[in-house]
């Protein structure tokens, strides 16, 4: 999660955002300069204090959704992590460098929660708990919590849709004081989804190697983690036309194929597949 794609997002329902944040340049660049030298738990606060000045005395209904769903798969990520180190004795995940990189992703999303809180404030949705979720997905992960290599799995599938889900769209933001705090959040996401792909190649031994970014699976689809059941997570991430341009091949050179020309670019995953991802960890009556 990341402040770039929180106001990305914002923009779609409110096209104004930039006009409303852009008179308070200066306060914008001193709390974004500001940022560098608090802790993370003084953020939230400072955060709200951002958005009640753009927007007066209340933020738009449609602008709070966008946020509550952004807490929403915070919460999520927070919860499938912290069990996973506090509540699951059958779990075994090795100590050292590997359970500190899994306590600190956790301890990141938990940071995440608590600026989206600040931020919403009393609007905030209603907090997402550990008893209403699923992270065996109705059974298909029935042994997440018991097998290190599944729960891996799982997590590269979580990390790899925040990318895509909240992927920054930096272009919006050029010559705006947010840009640099902002890219500099959005590398912290992606590194997770990196570091978990290198601890699966770290697992088997190297007999498997995961790539630090999305590359093409085996069978020549986007979804290299060896894992059909979260095909849904990779959906798009095939492309080889960018703005209208062919990759593959392009100018002549031969050697950029399609495995590269997938592994150049990102794709963003639409809000309805990223809720259709979350809701299969969520249980009936519970779902966004």
């Amino acid at each position: 999660m990341n402040i770039v794609n929180i106001l990305e997002e914002i923009e779609k329902v409110d096209g104004e955002i930039y006009e409303r944040l852009n008179p308070r340049r200066a306060a914008m660049k001193d709390f974004f300069n500001m940022g560098k030298k608090i802790t993370l738990a003084a953020m939230p606060l400072a955060l709200g204090s951002v958005f009640q000045k753009a927007y007066g005395q209340s933020t738009p209904t449609a602008v709070n959704d966008v946020l509550n769903f952004a807490l929403a798969l915070e919460y999520l990520e927070y919860h499938f992590y912290n069990h996973a180190l506090v509540a699951a004795p059958t779990l075994t995940i090795p100590a050292g460098a590997a359970t500190a990189a899994i306590t600190l992703i956790r301890d990141h999303e938990s940071a995440h929660v608590n600026l989206l809180k600040g931020a919403l404030g009393a609007s905030a949705r209603a907090e997402i708990t550990y008893a209403m979720t699923d992270f065996t997905a109705g059974g298909t992960f029935g042994d997440v919590y018991s097998n290190y290599g599944t729960f891996l799995a799982v997590a590269q599938g979580f990390e790899d849709t925040g990318v895509r889900a909240y992927k920054g769209q930096a272009g919006v933001l050029a010559g705006n004081a947010v840009l640099t705090t902002a890219l500099q959040i959005h590398s912290v996401e992606a590194r997770h989804a990196s570091h978990i792909r290198q601890m699966r190649t770290a697992l088997s031994g190297g007999t498997t190697v995961y790539k630090p970014w999305v590359s093409l699976g085996a069978s020549g689809q986007a979804n290299d983690s060896g894992v059909p059941q979260v095909d849904a997570v990779y959906a798009g991430e095939d492309a080889t036309v960018q703005a209208g341009v062919t990759i593959t091949g392009i100018n002549g050179n031969a050697n950029i194929t399609k495995a590269v020309a997938v592994e150049c670019f990102d794709e963003p995953l639409d809000k309805a597949s990223v809720v259709n991802i979350a809701n299969l960890f969520l249980k009936t009556g519970f779902k966004l």
